[in-house]
């Protein structure tokens, strides 16, 4: 299956500061690819590059085979790339369904097709349509991570990307949306997943790689991965690194 999505030999930073080196990660449909490492890793930073928030300084960004290292972020929003960023990023003030209206406003055409999208949010995450004309700030943390990931489903991409959407969140919450997720990858979406829960992220992965300090430590499908330790030592420098 040919990948959706290739970040090539990636290299950026902030200011004068670089924060990767030579970084590549593809994504396939119907399949998740998962970035671990410690904080501080550059695993936001890539996940930044990858829809534009920053400007490369080497690398491409190839979608469907054609270089987009260029092209700004709404557009390829457009073109299918989605991005819920860490940190549970709504529009707390407005309600659920100003939410979502806000994000249909310049990605979905005529009025029904707005509605039919919005309800299927609603049936992915009840608790949102149970509530759609209340303020998201009344919602639970987990609830508003499910608000962000609604909001990012609107235009229907093809491959969605997340940056740690379990953080801060209780276990039971963390189990809801590990299996949100494996049945958007189910749909067949691509999915980019950064995070920090490594068991639960292994069981959903079908690629794993790991950053440390900027640069591609360790490279592996998850098959190959028998037990989560084996990451955990690489995290921590206990176990040789594989250089991808």
């Amino acid at each position: 299956m040919s990948d959706l999505l290739e970040i090539a030999g990636i290299s950026t930073g902030y200011g004068d500061i670089q924060a990767l080196w030579d970084v590549s990660i593809s994504v396939a449909p119907g399949r998740a690819t998962v970035v671990l490492g410690p904080n501080g890793a550059g695993k936001t930073t890539a996940l930044s590059a990858t829809m534009g928030l920053l400007p490369l300084w080497a690398g491409r960004i190839r979608w469907r085979g054609k270089d987009i290292s260029g092209v700004p972020p709404y557009h390829r929003i457009k073109q299918g790339l989605a991005l819920v960023q860490e940190g549970k990023r709504v529009f707390k003030k407005r309600t659920i369904e100003e939410n979502l209206l806000i994000a249909a406003y310049t990605t979905v055409r005529g009025r029904r097709e707005t509605r039919r999208r919005i309800e299927e949010q609603y049936a992915r995450f009840p608790v949102l349509g149970d509530r759609r004309h209340k303020p998201a700030a009344t919602l639970s943390g987990g609830e508003q991570q499910m608000l962000a990931i609604a909001q990012a489903l609107i235009p229907n991409p093809s491959i969605l990307i997340l940056d740690e959407p379990t953080a801060g969140l209780a276990p039971v919450i963390v189990k809801q949306l590990f299996e949100a997720i494996a049945a958007l990858k189910a749909e067949g979406r691509g999915i980019l997943l950064v995070e920090q829960v490594v068991h639960q992220t292994l069981q959903l992965a079908d690629d794993v790689i790991v950053l440390n300090v900027g640069h591609v430590v360790h490279r592996a499908r998850a098959s190959e991965i028998t037990d989560a330790s084996v990451i955990e030592e690489v995290y921590f420098g206990a176990r040789p690194v594989t250089q991808a």
